[in-house]
């Protein structure tokens, strides 16, 4: 890209295809990487072969939280063994695959990954990522939890979305509890005042309505994610001034609620859709630049 993305950049809102821009942006440069990539439909989605390595240093030892082997063997072997099972879900992982390694490499050495995925793919996706990056980099399966919409009477009504949460150094990841924002007590009754007052640290279940179709937050964008999910990513796993990436952008809830948090970013999507929502969302906001990288590489061709 002719206008390179460097640390010392504003905050970024890139329309592109995620896969071109991503190999342009420098290693190591994003403390929290979101991600909720489209859910699996069936159709086939743009495949892309990839060559997951393992880094090495130069006295030989393997560098700190770089992709890794899963009980001895090789992620090639899981991987195929697994998505011989499925051909919907092969044909997904081969559009994420080469996104999540982007993503893997893109991570600081301090930073977290949060993966957002429909219940339906996550748990083909922890074998998978397990063996991709490393069980010992997994830190949480986190339950978004909500209570709204039609429910099914033949079966439980599945009112649930799943966050895998993976971080580069599990020595050394960076996490701040005491930054996140309180939620009441479910049963106030059996703890004291004083707790009942400050309310408690969310757990790995969060329950939090989805975006009010009538509310001041609506965009309008159909997969809008809910402020308060991206703020607890955020306050948790991030400090002011760090780098923010989502590079499924969608409504550009990332980027707004990164901004309210004193965090840069950089958001991608190539959704005509996606972005006019963010110009109207982001636009405002003081030193934000919006690109267009197919338009740019042609002028600097």
């Amino acid at each position: 890209m002719p206008n390179a993305w460097t640390q010392s950049s504003p905050s970024r809102v890139i329309e592109a295809d995620n896969l071109v821009v991503l190999p342009t942006l420098p290693d190591g440069a994003f403390t929290l990487i979101y991600l909720d990539p489209p859910f699996n439909t069936g159709r086939s989605q743009k495949r892309q072969s990839t060559t997951s390595v393992r880094s090495t240093l130069a006295d030989g030892a393997h560098a700190t939280g770089t992709i890794t082997g899963f009980k001895g063997q090789r992620y090639e072997r899981i991987k195929g063994d697994l998505l011989g099972y499925d051909d919907q879900f092969e044909d997904y992982w081969a559009f994420l695959e080469p996104r999540l390694i982007e993503a893997w490499r893109l991570l600081a050495d301090d930073g977290t990954l949060y993966l957002h995925l429909d219940y339906r793919e996550a748990h083909y996706a922890k074998v998978l990522l397990d063996a991709l990056f490393g069980r010992d980099c997994f830190l949480n399966e986190l339950i978004w939890a909500y209570d709204y919409g039609a429910k099914s009477k033949n079966r439980w009504p599945t009112k649930h979305d799943t966050i895998l949460v993976y971080v580069k150094n599990p020595k050394g990841y960076y996490f701040d509890s005491s930054t996140v924002d309180r939620e009441p007590y479910m049963a106030p009754g059996l703890v004291t005042p004083e707790k009942v007052a400050k309310g408690k640290l969310p757990t790995d279940v969060w329950w939090h309505t989805i975006v009010s179709p009538t509310g001041k937050e609506k965009t309008g964008y159909p997969t809008q994610k809910p402020v308060g999910i991206l703020r607890r990513m955020i306050q948790a796993s991030s400090r002011e001034g760090d780098w923010v990436l989502d590079f499924f952008a969608g409504s550009g809830t990332t980027g707004a609620v990164a901004a309210a948090l004193g965090r840069k970013f950089l958001l991608i999507d190539q959704n005509p859709e996606s972005l006019a929502v963010m110009h109207e969302r982001l636009g405002a906001l003081p030193g934000v630049d919006f690109v267009d990288a197919e338009l740019e590489t042609r002028l600097g061709a």
